[in-house]
């Protein structure tokens, strides 16, 4: 699979902007399932989950990945062919597909990631140690508000890439010593047009900056 795919046609951005069709997609990305299996899981017939699929499959965002006979019948399993996908500059002008397919993949994420922490065992959420310093915590969520230049962010947008890739290589050479444990990561950021959060600064704040 794929890092990130960039969409060259309009009918694969189109494809992106269905709910339903993002929603498999999330699915996919997370690991081959076959239509029955999404039936399932999304509460839909197969004939509809076959035509998604179809759709997906047409505009070369799925791929078949393996094939397995089970009481007589053929099931297919589909994957996505990337974890993430970027418009190519051929796409920009159809702004308003654009903008959908991608608030539609981030919904599905936040979707998604209320799910895994409604699921994730009890002691994923229970410190350690009493600390402020992050590098003690097992765990992390935050919301951050930054005024920065388009320039600032995209320099941020590859620091941080290059920080999850990093972590991802470490991964791979497990320790003998330590255990490896799963931790599970969903990142957003981008721009909205008005205050979402109000900071008041407060006097010893200042004094320490």
């Amino acid at each position: 699979m794929k890092s990130i795919l960039t969409l060259t046609t309009l009918s694969q951005l189109k494809a992106l902007s269905v709910p339903i069709r993002a929603e498999i997609m999330m699915r996919l990305i997370e690991k081959p399932l076959t239509g029955q299996m999404l039936s399932e899981k999304l509460n839909l017939s197969r004939p509809k989950v076959h035509y998604h699929l179809k759709e997906l499959e047409k505009n070369h965002l799925i791929t078949l990945v393996k094939t397995e006979e089970k009481g007589g019948i053929i099931q297919k399993f589909y994957q996505s062919v990337a974890r993430g996908f970027t418009p190519s500059l051929e796409l920009l002008p159809h702004m308003e597909d654009v903008n959908e397919s991608n608030r539609q993949l981030l919904f599905q994420m936040a979707e998604k990631t209320k799910q895994v922490i409604l699921s994730a065992p009890e002691h994923a959420f229970t410190p350690q140690r009493a600390s402020e310093s992050p590098a003690d915590w097992n765990h992390v969520g935050s919301m951050w508000q930054i005024s920065a230049t388009e320039e600032q962010f995209n320099d941020w947008m590859k620091k941080y890439f290059e920080l999850m890739d990093e972590l991802r290589h470490l991964s791979k050479k497990p320790s003998e010593e330590t255990a490896q444990k799963l931790y599970f990561f969903s990142t957003m950021a981008f721009e909205v047009d008005e205050l979402i959060m109000e900071t008041i600064e407060h006097e010893d704040d200042e004094n320490k900056a």
